[in-house]
């Protein structure tokens, strides 16, 4: 296989424009990066939306967002207490849920459930339509885990 575009992860506003010049002043050494992944979500813009949204519109790199379901915060599984799933993201880390209940995004996650019910969708269907209508989303890298959730995630 033959590389034909490259990108970056998690890089600052800084890191992406020295990357884009120096692929212009040496094209011979330093490719011309083309995209960022970086964790972005309806509960997770501040890092993207900050600097490198300016950063990347200005040097034509495309957003590429992981998570953005923020690790099935935004899929309203963590909003029963009683009844979350075992396997889940938030269980499997020890502290990860205990930082979570009672936390603002919490109260985000289940107001954008609110949201959603009264549009007719499902929490999830609500946060990947949001990410994907943003104008600096080329597409999105899904977390899917099982099969009916990677179906609800392509919808």
């Amino acid at each position: 296989g033959k590389v034909r575009y490259i990108g970056v992860s998690n890089e600052t506003p800084y890191g992406v424009c020295s990357m884009v010049e120096m692929a212009k002043a040496n094209p011979e050494l330093y490719p011309r990066i083309a995209s960022i992944q970086n964790s972005y979500s309806l509960v997770v813009r501040k890092d993207y939306e900050a600097g490198l949204a300016e950063a990347c519109y200005h040097h034509d790199v495309a957003l590429l967002p992981y998570s953005p379901l923020a690790g099935g915060i935004l899929t309203g599984k963590y909003a029963d207490p009683e009844n979350v799933p075992e396997g889940a993201r938030l269980n499997l880390f020890p502290g990860f849920m205990s930082r979570y209940r009672g936390s603002q995004t919490e109260a985000a996650a289940s107001a954008y459930a609110d949201i959603a019910k009264e549009a007719g969708m499902t929490p999830t269907e609500l946060a990947l339509a949001w990410c994907y209508h943003r104008e600096h989303v080329c597409s999105t890298i899904i977390g899917a885990t099982t099969i009916p959730q990677l179906e609800e995630n392509i919808k």
